[in-house]
């Protein structure tokens, strides 16, 4: 059985960008080290902690930070990852072809323009769990100037980034 060993490092500033400071809890200490996890290429029974370090630009050209994902917990049918639209941002028309979106909206107020020509229109505050079709093109826009919104987007692609495509409203 071939084995993949995973070992994230985050700082506390992460921690508490992730969980807000006192609301679902903090850590004031410097950098953490997570202990290693296992997870086999064939069914596992271990358990999988992923704490990015960095963000990383995703297709959409939004701040993200990966989660779970194939590539770093062998998931075979999901990934979740926590979105960051920056204040007055939004991201680039795209679709998920074949692969449904849940969105779970933390911080923010956000548009999110879809359909065909994104003609339709959707406005969702912290708070709100959304959810978008297979193949329905879209746009998040953060309707905030000053503050960004964050949200976590789990997807039933185990590879978060591999089926986005852009899309051409025109």
């Amino acid at each position: 059985m071939k084995k993949r060993y995973f070992s994230v490092i985050v700082s506390s500033a992460a921690l508490m960008f992730l969980y807000g400071s006192g609301r679902y809890g903090s850590s004031t200490e410097g950098p953490v080290a997570v202990s290693m996890a296992v997870a086999s290429t064939k069914e596992s029974s271990e358990i999988v902690t992923v704490r990015p370090a960095a963000e990383t630009m995703s297709r959409q050209q939004l701040p993200y930070f990966v989660g779970i994902s194939e590539g770093t917990a062998d998931a075979k049918g999901i990934s979740m990852n926590l979105v960051i639209i920056p204040p007055g941002g939004k991201a680039k028309p795209h679709i998920h072809r074949g692969y449904e979106s849940a969105i779970y909206l933390l911080e923010g107020r956000v548009e999110t323009r879809y359909g065909p020509g994104l003609q339709k229109s959707v406005i969702n505050v912290a708070g709100d769990f959304i959810f978008i079709p297979a193949n329905v093109p879209h746009q998040p826009i953060n309707l905030s100037e000053t503050e960004p919104a964050r949200a976590i987007v789990a997807r039933n692609d185990p590879n978060e980034q591999e089926h986005v495509f852009p899309y051409n409203p025109k």
